[in-house]
């Protein structure tokens, strides 16, 4: 006992020590972990102005101002089963030939077309309808070059640095690279913004629920569309390159660019990779 206790002041004095060591070198390194989560969270391949931040809450309710929304009765025309059948595989056979065209002619497409398929995408469903898209159509020319400087400035850094080797070499048999001709070429380009929020009469903002879905769902209502009028386009997402755009365009903060596309004619030339879809059995499940 006598020994135990010669040695207690000073085995408790080496713990001190080491609890107070231990406790420096934690907060010491303290930044260091912070640091290294920020950089975890800021990949540079991650195109960040996409991030959707909206808060969805029951303290933006905003359903007061349609409570009294009118509902109406809704009849659409009915087929027999064979009309199903006969416009399905008509549509179908449509879209079948739907691709990714990157050769475009410059031929000028009616500006009263381009209306109305931008309805069409305008009747895409969306939360609690709050229709979260701006369709930014371009056919300036001097505007299209200064968006084509931008991706493809974008771009070349993506296919040398943010893009992983795996990315790069799985988009080979495409063909595709940074240069993008067709920005310039194709007689006007459509850019989708999706909303994160809205505003109010009063200025207040207004929530968009799940306003990246409903923008999404908007652009294939929208890729369907140019398909049914004979235009082609490519589905393009410019990384890190939404807030020059934003800025280019002149759109306001709570938009950002989700979709760019070259819109137009094939050209004569025009190629597109002899790719073969799916089968049904590998895209569907009856349950």
């Amino acid at each position: 006992m006598a020994v135990f206790s010669s040695l207690t002041p000073v085995f408790v004095a080496v713990l001190c020590v080491i609890i107070g060591f231990l406790f420096k070198n934690s907060r010491r390194r303290e930044p260091r972990s912070k640091q290294k989560r920020s950089d975890q969270t800021a990949r540079p391949w991650v195109d960040e102005d996409l991030q959707d931040d909206t808060e969805i809450s029951s303290k933006h309710n905003d359903a007061t101002e349609e409570e009294n929304l009118q509902h109406i009765p809704y009849t659409p025309a009915r087929y027999s089963a064979a009309e199903m059948l006969e416009r399905s595989e008509k549509f179908y056979s449509l879209m079948n030939l739907r691709r990714s065209v990157r050769f475009i002619s410059p031929e000028p497409v009616p500006k009263e077309v381009i209306d109305n398929v931008i309805r069409t995408a305008g009747t895409a469903p969306s939360g609690a309808h709050t229709e979260p898209w701006t369709f930014v159509v371009v056919s300036d020319a001097d505007l299209k070059h200064k968006i084509r400087e931008i991706v493809e400035e974008e771009e070349e850094i993506n296919y040398k640095q943010r893009m992983g080797h795996k990315w790069v070499h799985d988009l080979k048999k495409l063909r595709t690279n940074w240069v993008k001709d067709y920005l310039d070429v194709a007689p006007c380009l459509i850019l989708v913004f999706k909303q994160t929020y809205g505003f109010l009469s009063g200025g207040k903002k207004k929530t968009h629920y799940y306003n990246e879905i409903s923008v999404s769902i908007s652009c294939g209502i929208l890729l369907a569309a140019l398909q049914n009028v004979g235009l082609v386009t490519v589905t393009t997402t410019p990384l890190n390159c939404g807030p020059q755009l934003r800025s280019l365009l002149q759109r306001p903060a709570n938009e950002k660019l989700l979709m760019l596309l070259p819109v137009g004619y094939p050209s004569s030339d025009a190629k597109v990779p002899d790719l073969k879809r799916k089968d049904l059995n590998d895209i569907m499940v009856t349950v």
